[in-house]
């Protein structure tokens, strides 16, 4: 008798989730905390954290989408990457305590779990000279910035320092940061957002070096970087698995795919497609099995014609219907009570109707498997609050 391929279990219960965000601070930890001194600091970063799980577990939120790798530093004691100065405001300062094991014992303390979030190619968040020097400043530690060790590889992008992708080793480094993560810590899964090749108008990455050097066989660039872009995909998905099988891997690309007027499998809307503006083919990582999960960010409304929440939602539910890959949407909690002129309906009733829909079509359609919100922040906001006294009476325990 041969042995069939076991399919993994899918948990019953959907994913609701939320992104919490490290960069710049967004989510955590509190401005405040940062130039307190050690014992305080560690003690105003820790309650912070606990205050937070205890909302989202109230809320029903059962996963955590938590930034370690907010740009080129780490949330973590890691040997690749130095200490990210989001906890003590300098790179590479030991914050007397490992956020990410705090933030994974109190989780699954409360039957929560945590997908290590990682932005893979950002190094910094801005190019002033003050972040250079401060980039610079590394060198003597163990270990510095890869803006230092690794200078070659580091491009401007969009007003940022940004790895480049086209470089082999680059991918590599990347690949084995991930691996530092899923090997020491019990982690339910990791995750990459929409920033693979991430340009601005006025902020294009210059690889036309790269490109000569590893382009060959490629007609057009924009083929060569969603190659580039799928190489590591799938290193990173095969790394994973071979060291625990049962991590998670997802992307949380942004929502469209491609659009109809480009491609007769693409969506009907006309938005920014992360096949020609990121140089991510996502829709075909699904289709080859890459990834566990896929969380598109639909962040708009049902009326907003060039890209209908529901037209998205729809599209990408045939897309995994064929696969084992599980669907979760992204939802732009950070929209909803705010007035807009192009989404008026965000600011109707508090957005309140605009969210039950969106959350409904979720429930309504099989293919979907969870919703998770952006990002942590907004629950608190006053904007927000009747929706999520809404998300409460629907998800709250």
């Amino acid at each position: 008798m041969t042995e069939q391929p076991v399919k993994p279990a899918q948990s019953q219960q959907p994913v609701r989730g939320v992104w919490l965000a490290t960069v710049s601070r967004l989510d955590w930890p509190p401005v405040t905390s940062v130039n307190a001194d050690s014992a305080l600091r560690i003690r105003l970063q820790q309650k912070a954290l606990s205050d937070k799980l205890d909302k989202l577990k109230s809320l029903g939120i059962n996963t955590v989408f938590f930034q370690v790798k907010p740009d080129g530093t780490a949330l973590w004691p890691s040997k690749i990457l130095p200490w990210s100065d989001t906890l003590t405001g300098k790179i590479g300062e030991d914050p007397g305590y490992d956020p990410l094991q705090f933030m994974l014992d109190e989780a699954h303390r409360r039957g929560m779990k945590v997908h290590a979030w990682f932005n893979p190619y950002r190094v910094s968040v801005n190019t002033k000279p003050s972040t250079v020097a401060e980039l610079n400043r590394t060198l003597p530690l163990h270990p510095a910035s890869v803006f230092v060790l690794h200078h070659d590889w580091i491009r401007t992008a969009g007003d940022r320092f940004v790895l480049d992708p086209g470089i082999p080793e680059a991918r590599d480094w990347i690949t084995s940061i991930v691996a530092e993560v899923v090997a020491h810590y019990p982690v339910d899964g990791v995750q990459f957002d929409d920033y693979f090749y991430a340009e601005s108008p006025g902020g294009a990455l210059d690889d036309s070096l790269t490109f000569a050097r590893y382009g060959a066989g490629f007609n057009a660039k924009a083929d060569w970087r969603r190659h580039n872009t799928q190489q590591l995909i799938e290193q990173v998905a095969r790394t994973i698995k071979q060291l625990k099988p049962q991590v998670e891997f997802g992307v949380s690309p942004a929502g469209v795919w491609r659009n109809l007027s480009h491609d007769p499998a693409g969506s009907d809307t006309r938005g920014a497609a992360a096949y020609d503006e990121a140089y991510a083919d996502t829709r075909r990582w699904v289709q080859q099995g890459l990834l566990d999960y896929i969380a598109p960010q639909l962040y708009w409304p049902f009326a907003r014609k060039a890209a209908r929440y529901d037209v998205l939602a729809n599209w990408w539910a045939d897309v995994v219907k064929p696969t084992h890959t599980r669907l979760y949407i992204g939802v732009a909690l950070y929209k909803v009570g705010e007035p807009s002129k192009n989404e008026p309906d965000w600011s109707i009733q508090g957005g309140v109707p605009e969210l039950k829909r969106q959350l409904d079509l979720n429930d309504a359609v099989p293919q979907i498997n969870g919703t998770v919100l952006f990002r942590e922040g907004y629950l608190d906001q006053p904007q927000t609050r009747e929706a999520v006294s809404y998300l409460i009476s629907r998800w709250g325990s």
